[in-house]
């Protein structure tokens, strides 16, 4: 039995190994079938294997493109981006070389959307949007990266809507559909008549015909004010759009006139007038009859104050009971008084030259007084006016040439304007002074952008009146 026992195991040992030849799969020289991932983008390597097995196999690597979408930060450049999502810097540079992209590719603004397909780092593509109407494309192929920029065109359509208010322009905006942006346009364009505060009473109403932006029929936001109308106390103030030869845009009534004033009514953002122009005030801290020559306007302090109209600063510094103050002169007859600032604005000092509206400071208070608040004083000749109801010298008006072409671009908007109420549709006003208007039955606002408008067609939508009440400006 011993003698045999060797023979045995080497017998055993070959029908084991005619097995495991027999088991063994056939050599498969094709190409092993790609991973596919259902949320990335994958290609195989080129010649990616692993050194050959024993047995002849090689083992293909998959290698899997990612897509990364990148938000532009306050700070962040090209360079920071490539080097925070680990991106092959070599690419960047490739990238830039391309002719005519640099300054799309390199102008970055926070909240900017960068999207990026790499494999390993490597850069594949990338697209950027590089204005509302342009999309960079940045496509890497055999010969290296090629760019191109896409139009992506917009649509703009023509909405006339029309409030009542009770008690805020911007709650009575908000119920006729009308955005904060265009309502905050309305106040400006009427800052210099309407004191936005004081003079709204219940029963004003306004009327606007302002553009709206749209993309592949998506509202995107709206645009410009065309021309406007608001009804205060039962008078009647209107403007319109204007560009004049210059490239200057403004805003004139419908004789021509600006509606911008030479200086501003109200030179600070406020939430309400604390004390009006008395001149027989009794001082609340000092306790003496002393005349107020002027309006304190309440605010929280820091509120930007911005110059009530072009001038020089004539004083800057403390000044008695008025603590934190600017005085500037707009001419040899008028001047304008500023106190009670918790700070002067950058660059401002004696001598400087300010624009209207240019920030000077912010409110305070310093000096004598009870509570935050800005101090404005007008006077002219030396002798204080009541800021409030100071009759405010005019800017220049258009010029005699001008007039003729004024007339004819904005009579569309002005008869947009003028349409009857509630509702007037009207089409191809955007580019014809003709406007054919029709009355047709009321449409509410969310009926109005469903409907389908086909390219260079006008959208007019009148809004029901709305109330509201008790809600702050």
């Amino acid at each position: 039995m011993a003698r045999i026992a060797p023979y045995a195991a080497a017998a055993s040992a070959g029908l084991v190994l005619w097995h495991a030849a027999s088991d063994s799969p056939p050599v498969n020289s094709s190409t092993a079938a790609p991973l596919v991932y259902p949320t990335r983008a994958m290609a195989p390597s080129p010649a990616a294997t692993t050194p050959a097995s024993p047995g002849g196999l090689g083992v293909q690597q998959a290698s899997v493109a990612s897509t990364i979408q990148v938000v532009v930060g306050p700070k962040d450049t090209l360079g920071s981006i490539f080097k925070r999502m680990a991106l092959d810097p070599a690419d960047l540079a490739a990238i830039r070389q391309l002719p005519g992209i640099r300054q799309s590719l390199d102008y970055l603004k926070p909240g900017d959307a960068i999207q990026v397909t790499h494999r390993e780092g490597s850069v594949k593509e990338l697209t950027r949007k590089v204005s509302e109407t342009k999309t960079l494309h940045v496509v890497r192929d055999e010969a290296g990266f090629a760019a191109n920029v896409t139009e992506n065109p917009v649509q703009t359509r023509i909405r006339t809507a029309c409030a009542t208010i009770d008690s805020s322009l911007f709650q009575a905006a908000e119920s006729a559909q009308i955005s904060d942006l265009v309502a905050l346009k309305l106040a400006n364009i009427f800052a210099w008549d309407i004191d936005f505060v004081l003079d709204i009473r219940e029963g004003d109403r306004f009327t606007a015909v302002y553009e709206q932006i749209y993309q592949d029929g998506e509202y995107l936001h709206d645009g410009d004010v065309l021309a406007a109308e608001f009804v205060n106390g039962g008078k009647v103030y209107r403007a319109v759009r204007f560009v004049d030869e210059t490239g200057a845009i403004g805003y004139y009534a419908p004789d021509g006139k600006p509606m911008r004033k030479a200086f501003l009514r109200a030179p600070v953002e406020f939430t309400r007038v604390s004390s009006v122009f008395n001149p027989h005030r009794l001082h609340p801290i000092l306790n003496l009859i002393r005349g107020h020559m002027g309006t304190d306007y309440a605010a929280p302090i820091g509120t930007p104050v911005h110059a009530a109209g072009d001038g020089r600063v004539a004083f800057e510094g403390v000044r008695g009971g008025y603590g934190n103050a600017i005085l500037l002169s707009h001419s040899s007859e008028i001047q304008t008084l500023y106190g009670h600032m918790s700070r002067f604005a950058r660059d401002i000092h004696v001598g400087a030259h300010v624009q209207q509206g240019e920030v000077i400071g912010f409110v305070g208070m310093t000096g004598l007084a009870t509570g935050p608040h800005l101090h404005y004083e007008y006077l002219m000749n030396g002798v204080h006016k009541d800021p409030q109801t100071v009759k405010l010298p005019g800017a220049e008006p258009l010029s005699a040439d001008a007039m003729g072409r004024f007339h004819t671009e904005t009579a569309p908007w002005l008869d947009a304007l003028a349409a009857p109420q509630p509702l007037v549709q009207q089409s191809g006003l955007a580019s014809s002074a003709d406007s054919g208007a029709t009355a047709v039955p009321f449409v509410d606002a969310a009926q109005a952008q469903s409907m389908p408008f086909s390219a260079g067609e006008s959208q007019f939508v009148g809004e029901r009146r709305t109330s509201v009440k008790n809600a702050p400006l």
